[in-house]
């Protein structure tokens, strides 16, 4: 039973509507997240075997492919950091990217949670359909923050192995 039961355009204008204040209220509240919760590898972000540093994502699908075709969600919003293309080859900057690249995963995961909610005012299979939408929009985005984040991991340790290195000389 839906909570609402709409003429299909005013549930489509609505569908329309609460996905985009859904995917800017998450990503507005992602950034105002305080930058500490994004300093380690929770639960959430840690790599796990399966993905292999990253690399099972580029074996499957082939995310080196298209992930420069993604939208970068700090240029839609005019704030936060853009992870589309390297800026610098700085520690700091790899540090800042890693902590980055977990707030964006975490964004994408909310937002893909909130698909159940058009449940409530579409037909079963268009919930279903919202759900699919959710997945392909949010879908590659997770893929490529799993993808690129260990890959800056083994970067920052190296960099950071160099470092100590120099200091021991």
């Amino acid at each position: 039973m839906r909570l609402v039961d709409w003429s299909s355009p005013v549930t489509i204008l609505l569908d329309f509507v609460a996905w985009f204040i859904i995917h800017l209220s998450v990503a507005g509240i992602g950034l105002h997240l305080p930058g500490r919760l994004f300093e380690q590898d929770g639960f959430l972000y840690k790599c796990r075997p399966f993905e292999n540093g990253g690399r099972f994502w580029e074996m499957v699908f082939h995310v080196r492919r298209w992930k420069e075709r993604l939208p970068d969600g700090s240029v839609i919003l005019g704030r936060g950091f853009a992870k589309k293309q390297l800026q610098s080859r700085d520690t700091d900057y790899f540090v800042a990217f890693v902590k980055e690249s977990r707030r964006a995963e975490l964004t994408h995961w909310i937002t893909l949670l909130t698909a159940p909610l058009f449940f409530l005012w579409n037909p079963p299979a268009v919930g279903f359909f919202m759900i699919l939408f959710a997945l392909f929009m949010n879908g590659p985005c997770i893929i490529a923050q799993r993808y690129n984040r260990p890959r800056f991991q083994r970067l920052l340790s190296r960099s950071v192995c160099e470092s100590h290195a120099e200091l021991l000389k």
